[in-house]
């Protein structure tokens, strides 16, 4: 089957390609990373936030705007920054989630890669990475909240790949980060086909010291042909537990 070419084989000697999104799958729970890289028993799958797509697609289209003229955006002025977004014949390929930034882990033979939204340089030629998020809140936007931790493991993974891929790693890679979060406003009147954000930069400062350990580990996870224990909180692995005690206790299943 055309899917199996996806599923990590532990024989093979070949490449394995891993994306960011994999990993952060392991941290949440390895049982679920198994079960989708080995077994090919992926988690349900949800609409993908059209409305925020959209956002990312309008903010990088006028990010490069000002990429092709080597000009600061008003909102770095705003913030006092001395940043340009960085203009590289790669763009496009690091912003697509097929390709992404990438580079090979020699240690796993994993390709890791991710795709980033925005990279931006200052005076002396070193690189920010720069996310995008979309949001509707009346509270004030900050990184506080538990669920953003994942967002903030984003960013690093995202330092970690520009610092190992071999263009974007004859630069320094600065360990501050930034999320541009546009807030969607509810206080208009009306909507007349109109929906209007509030901007605002936050700086995040990264870590990568994470990283290389749980990459090792993710790829233990998949040599092994032992089911990993899941994580206490997993929603998906809850619930399938709670389903099938439900299902022996019924001495059937649900849908026999």
């Amino acid at each position: 089957m055309a899917w199996k070419k996806y599923l990590y084989d532990p024989k093979s000697k070949g490449q394995f390609k891993i994306s960011r999104s994999k990993i952060e799958l392991f941290v949440q729970c390895p049982r679920c990373f198994y079960l989708d890289l080995r077994k090919g028993v992926k988690r349900p799958s949800f609409p993908s936030f059209t409305l925020n797509l959209a956002v990312d697609t309008l903010l990088k289209k006028e990010f490069d705007i000002h990429r092709a003229k080597n000009t600061a955006h008003p909102l770095l002025h705003h913030y006092g920054l001395d940043y340009t977004p960085f203009a590289h014949s790669k763009m496009d390929e690091w912003r697509y989630n097929f390709t992404g930034v990438g580079f090979l882990h020699k240690l796993t033979n994993f390709w890791v890669y991710g795709a980033v939204d925005d990279i931006w340089k200052d005076d002396k030629d070193n690189l920010i990475i720069v996310d995008y998020k979309a949001t509707s809140t009346d509270k004030p936007i900050d990184m506080n909240d538990r669920w953003k931790e994942s967002y903030k493991r984003q960013m690093e993974i995202y330092q970690w790949l520009a610092r190992n891929n071999v263009d974007l790693g004859k630069h320094i890679i600065s360990n501050d980060g930034y999320f541009v979060y546009c807030n969607g406003k509810k206080d208009a009147e009306a909507f007349d086909g109109r929906l209007e954000f509030e901007i605002e930069l936050i700086k995040y400062q990264g870590s990568a010291d994470w990283i290389e350990g749980v990459v090792a580990d993710a790829w233990k996870c998949l040599k092994s042909d032992d089911l990993p224990k899941s994580a206490e909180d997993c929603e998906h692995c809850n619930y399938r537990q709670q389903a099938g005690e439900q299902e022996l206790w019924q001495g059937k299943t649900l849908f026999g």
